[in-house]
Parts: C-alpha cells; structure tokens; sequence
C-alpha cells in the first residue's frame, strides 16, 4: 500500500511528573528531512528522537514539536537573578540621573525585565523520562501513518487508474507501429520517383536496399517492447510493500526517456498524436508520485 508524504498527528502522555505533547508535521521532500525544536532542558532527547522517526518514515520533510511540562506547576522553582536586578536597577538610575527624572523604579518594573525572574526547572534524567517522551512520540506517529495512508490509499487508486490510461494510449501506438515502416517506405519511393522523373537512371535493387534501411530506421517496436516492461514495474511498485516514490520516479525517468525516443523514430503523424497524450499522462503521473514516500 501506497503512503503519502503528507500528514499529521499528535500525541500526549503523562508519568514522571511531566506531561509530553507531541506534533508531527510532513511535507513533500526527496529526501527524510527532520526539524525537532524541544525545550532547551531537553535537547539531550533529540537524537532519540530522530532515530524513532527515521525507523518508521522514509521520505519526507519533518516538523517534530515537543512541549513538556510539569504536571504539578508548583514544581517549578522560581527564583530571582539578583545580579542582572541590581545591574538592571543600577543602569536605570544612571539613565534618570543623564535624563533628569524622578528614580521612581519599583521592583515589579525589575522583575518585568528579561531574565530577572528564572524558572527552574526540576532534576530529571534522560533514562527516565524517554519512556514517557516515547509514548507520545509513538502515538503522534500512529495517527501521521494513518493520514499518511489515508492519503497514499487515494493516490494510488489514482495513479492505476492512470496507468492503465498509459497501457491504452501504447496499445494504440502498438497497433499503428507495424504500418510505419511500409508507408515510410511507400512515401521514399514517391519521393525518389518524383526527383528522377524518368531522367536517371537508378539501380532498383539499391534503391530498395536504401529504402529499406531508412524504412527500418522507423521501427518502434523495442521501445513499444520496453515501454511495456516499464508500465508492468511500475504497476508492480504501486502494488508492492514499502516505500515506493523513489522507485517510482527513476521508473517514469525511464519512460519519458523511451517515449521521446519513440517519437522522433517514429515520424508519424498518428503516432505523434499518441505520444503526446502519454506524455502528458505520464507528467501527471509524475506529479502525484511527487507525493508519495
């Protein structure tokens, strides 16, 4: 089954001491890309983190929030930074006396400056707390699969239904390819007529052999041939296990290179018809495997 790239979940468990909010966003990206922004206590947790999130996802560009927080606020010891108040109070006083002001400061204008008041966070360990941490982060990944699948479940219904608009378009291509050789060659014997006129004198027998070199310059049918194995892989990897974009778009790589080659050969003007309508199939197939992971 087919996952997209795109998704979200969240996840929230308790134990501790803590409560641990997780959110996980996913975007389209060529590659797994992994933004985690913890609390600065925290960023030891990181890592850990990070190798969860690569077990479960391939592709995809990450953004991991992680929010934690006492369960008992009471916990948190706030304490003053006498040193950056009295540095604080020391150079507003200097400031009143250059501006000749009234040094009316009071201690809640202080207090209201940065970094007077510090919070402080209790001791924890990393060993302990990653349980608890783990436990949310799984359940934000199990509900980020789920819309991830949601998702990939719609694509890939979308991409059969195109590959099998592909399979049609080549079966027509199939069909006319036997007879362009033949009017190609039909079309040089005119041609060669219409220039002689009657006025030179030319050996048949070469005139054949040059006719049926250039005719046979015309035959499609192995890029019909590998055209053909390439739409059965990628009908193969829409339906297989496990990721499937990168896959899936080194295989459309190898069609647009097969159906442009079969294009110029071909010089036809039905056929030409056809391949523009693969191509422009294929570019949306392109398009929607840009989503999948």
């Amino acid at each position: 089954m087919l996952s997209s790239m795109t998704g979200f979940g969240q996840g929230e468990a308790r134990g501790e001491g803590k409560i641990v909010k997780v959110e996980i966003r996913s975007l389209n990206s060529r590659f797994l890309d992994i933004t985690v922004k913890l609390p600065r206590p925290y960023l030891a947790l990181e890592e850990r983190i990070r190798k969860e999130i690569k077990n479960r996802l391939a592709r995809g560009h990450v953004d991991v929030f992680i929010s934690i927080s006492e369960e008992n606020p009471q916990n948190q010891l706030i304490s003053v930074d006498k040193g950056r108040a009295i540095a604080y109070y020391s150079a507003l006083k200097e400031l009143a006396q250059i501006l000749a002001i009234p040094e009316d400061i009071t201690a809640y204008q202080i207090l209201a400056l940065p970094e007077v008041l510090v919070i402080n966070e209790p001791q924890w360990s990393e060993e302990v707390l990653w349980p608890v941490v783990q436990q949310a982060l799984e359940k934000a990944l199990e509900r980020l699969l789920s819309m991830r699948f949601s998702e990939g479940a719609r694509l890939q219904q979308d991409l059969e239904e195109r590959a099998r608009t592909l399979k049609g378009y080549l079966e027509a291509i199939r069909r006319r390819a036997p007879l362009v050789p033949k009017e190609y060659a039909v079309r040089l014997r005119e041609r060669i007529a219409e220039l002689t006129s009657g006025a030179i004198s030319l050996d048949p027998g070469r005139v054949e052999a040059e006719v049926a070199f250039l005719a046979e310059r015309c035959d499609i049918q192995e890029e019909i041939t590998r055209l053909q194995s390439h739409l059965e892989e990628l009908e193969e990897c829409l339906k297989g296990e496990g990721p499937a974009g990168r896959r899936a778009e080194f295989i459309l790589q190898e069609m647009f290179r097969e159906i442009n080659t079969l294009g110029a050969k071909a010089n036809d003007l039905e056929i030409s018809r056809w391949v523009i309508a693969f191509k422009t199939e294929l570019e949306k197939i392109r398009e929607q495997v840009q989503n999948v992971e």
